[in-house]
């Protein structure tokens, strides 16, 4: 571990060093973020998994860098050009732009109008000229004649390519003109000719600029997608005489004949050469921080939909909604298996009402039903209103479930090896009904960008977005805990340390072997080592297993801690973790070592007091405005209840109930300003909106907030 590294993490993200050595220690050993967090907090000082995670990422991103410098490094010394001034400050920087500007007179080029130049001679040429020491260039370039150089004017015209190109690979001109671009440039949007009639949907940007600096990621990435498709050209620039004046006041030493040729040669470095290198820095700038945003707000996003709270082991009866196709129905006992499936028909064309309702009636009867979930797709309000219809003998709550992803689902790998006897539709209404009863164990069988709840999720880096959206879910998963003994292999494979191979093994040592009794046996799973034991073993639970803390977040290193409390007590741990009394009785100070500090012992502690819970919250019942079907239904003015389905940096997206969600902008969400949605809602919360403006040709609904009182 270099020392230089965890300075800098330390400097950047206002940590001590001990901090993030102690951090980047864990990681070298194979920590995963969840144990870290959960488990070592004496050595981070109580780190939470954001931190930790920005730890990783800048510790891998200045790896990335060194090997960088080797390859520079390697690459000058091989041209025999790597003096000892230039080898220290290639060594020192960790800025990436200084690295790059380090090594650009060095970079291996194709053909240039200055090498081409180099080749005619032209070189010591242009030396004198840059020095502006001479008044008579035209006498000079005459000793440059040759047959590749026809004319004086050829000469000087070469020789200016090769200044042009000095100056434009010059560090302080290009940090200058970086600097320029920082405090001044503007991004213009503009269509491309012709195209107009296409390219409607990006009307707001056929003729459009703003400050580079104010521009929200959300606006950024809207533009860029427009160029991507061919309808907009998007451009980064600064005041091209301020540029030029910025350079001049570098370069420029004299007012005689020379000075005016390298004036000149400013013009053509800074137009030809600088203007576009910057333009695409800066591209690449701009789109990294609009990615860097989106991804944020995807993962929030996903963090909420995948901690929605649980029904629970309930038995379920699920529906996937349909109009000619039918409703498709499934019967899932209190672990979500599949008990039976078939298609109801109570919609136009067939009208089947009467037998869909004796038919549902006579499933719930049979399978003992204790809550139904409706799909929220097609016809889901349709078949909600069907359903209160039917009269039931006992009290069954119905849901509706948002089935974003369900058809990646069922068309997947993972549901033809569940349900291979199966069609698509039987699928997905399996999955319906799961995720009512837990979110979490259903949600992590797809893909989290099929799930829907970001902003351009397709146009951002595929590959930052995946890494962080699993730690999305790693994080949920390890925070919620997972059953060891009906956890799926998909669910497994998010648990700290384990992934695909080892899950695949837990599963299959559990269906040979029957449920696993105790913590210990996991270490009975092929290539499930001590390690990999250690990392795991505090975030899988067994309930009714030998070890009374083998169904808490207790780990089992801290086993003997909590033994001790009891044995001082002269009690059971069993004991201990149903009577407050006794647990009051601690004295955690006693119990204080040099590995194991007080938030340790606070975390066992709280965990006696509720072992094997889930943290998430209680599920509510919902209902939509019963006279809302269609945006026909709506009037300006009308005060609705609402699902809050999507959250972004301008606002939030919320189902009313007519298969067009409505957007309350950020503005229209409180009666104080707010830069950012999620400080006033989350991911299926339940609000009350007013409807503000109906435009029913682009089918869009702006909403508001504002003055309504919370649901």
């Amino acid at each position: 571990m270099q020392q230089t590294h965890v300075k800098i993490i330390a400097n950047q993200l206002q940590l001590t060093e001990d901090q993030v050595y102690n951090t980047i220690e864990l990681f070298e050993n194979g920590a995963t973020i969840p144990f870290i967090s959960r488990y070592r907090k004496e050595l981070t000082g109580s780190l939470n998994e954001v931190v930790l995670a920005n730890i990783h990422n800048l510790w891998e991103k200045l790896i990335e860098i060194d090997k960088r410098k080797e390859t520079i490094l390697r690459t000058i010394e091989e041209q025999g050009k790597l003096t000892d001034e230039l080898r220290k400050q290639i060594e020192n920087t960790y800025d990436t732009n200084e690295l790059e500007d380090l090594y650009l007179p060095y970079k291996p080029k194709r053909k240039t109008r200055a090498s081409i130049a180099r080749q005619k001679g032209l070189e010591p040429l242009a030396t004198t000229i840059y020095q502006q020491k001479s008044d008579n260039i035209e006498a000079t370039a005459a000793n440059y004649l040759n047959d590749e150089v026809k004319t004086i004017e050829e000469a000087i015209e070469g020789a200016l390519d090769i200044i042009a190109e000095w100056i434009s690979e010059n560090q302080q001109v290009r940090q200058s003109i970086r600097n320029l671009f920082t405090r001044e440039a503007t991004v213009i949007s503009k269509v491309v000719k012709g195209k107009e009639p296409d390219a409607i949907k990006y009307g707001d940007y056929f003729d459009f600029q703003e400050p580079l600096k104010r521009c929200p990621s959300h606006r950024y990435l809207a533009m860029n997608r427009g160029e991507s498709e061919g309808y907009l050209r998007i451009s980064i620039e600064v005041n091209e005489s301020k540029a030029i004046e910025t350079i001049n006041r570098l370069v420029i030493k004299s007012r005689n004949n020379s000075g005016k040729l390298v004036e000149k040669a400013v013009v053509d470095s800074y137009k030809r050469l600088i203007a576009p290198s910057m333009e695409n820095e800066f591209k690449a700038l701009a789109k990294e921080k609009a990615d860097d945003e989106a991804i944020k707000v995807f993962a929030e996003n996903l963090q909420q939909l995948l901690l929605a709270p649980p029904l629970g082991q309930k038995r379920v009866l699920a529906i996937d909604p349909g109009f000619r196709t039918g409703c498709k129905v499934v019967c899932l006992d209190a672990e979500g298996n599949l008990l039976h499936n078939e298609t109801i028909y109570p919609h136009p064309p067939q009208n089947e009402r009467g037998q869909a309702a004796a038919k549902i009636n006579s499933l719930v009867k049979t399978y003992k039903i204790e809550a139904i979930a409706i799909g929220n797709g097609t016809a889901s309000r349709e078949t909600e209103h069907f359903i209160k219809t039917v009269r039931f003998d006992t009290d069954v709550k119905v849901f509706i479930v948002n089935e974003s992803g369900a058809s990646v689902y069922s068309a997947s790998a993972i549901a033809r090896e569940e349900f291979p006897d199966y069609d698509v539709t039987v699928r997905g209404a399996v999955s319906i009904g799961r995720r009512l009863m837990d979110p979490l164990a259903e949600l992590v069988k797809i893909d989290p960008k099929s799930i829907g709840v970001g902003q351009y999720q397709h146009d951002v880096d595929q590959g930052k977005l995946k890494k962080s959206l699993e730690q999305v879910v790693e994080f949920c998963v390890n925070m919620v805990g997972v059953n060891v003994n009906t956890a799926s292999k998909e669910l497994l494979t998010y648990v700290s340390g384990v992934g695909p191979t080892l899950a695949q093994n837990i599963v299959k040592y559990r269906r040979e072997n029957g449920p696993f009794n105790s913590r210990q046996e996991l270490l009975k799973v092929p290539r499930l080592g001590e390690k990999v034991f250690e990392q795991c073993a505090g975030f899988l639970r067994i309930r009714n297993g030998i070890h009374p803390l083998d169904n808490s977040a207790v780990h089992p290193e801290s086993y003997p801690i909590v033994e001790k409390m009891a044995a001082d007590l002269n009690t059971s741990i069993e004991a201990l973790l149903k009577d407050e009394n006794l647990r009051n009785k601690i004295d955690i100070n006693r119990y204080v070592t040099d590995k194991v500090g007080l938030p340790t012992l606070n975390d066992i502690l709280q965990e006696l007091a509720r072992p094997g819970l889930d943290p998430r919250t209680v599920i509510k019942i919902f209902e939509f405005d019963p006279n809302v079907h269609t945006i026909d239904d709506l009037k300006v003015g009308m005060i609705l209840p609402g699902i809050v389905t999507n959250i972004t940096r301008f606002g939030c997206f919320v189902d009313i109930g007519i298969h067009q969600d409505g957007l309350v902008h950020i503005s229209q969400m409180a009666d104080r300003y707010i830069s950012d949605p999620l400080e006033i809602v989350k991911i299926h919360q339940h609000v009350r909106v007013k409807v503000i403006e109906i435009d029913k040709v682009r089918n869009r609904i702006q909403l508001s907030m504002k003055g309504i009182e919370k649901m």
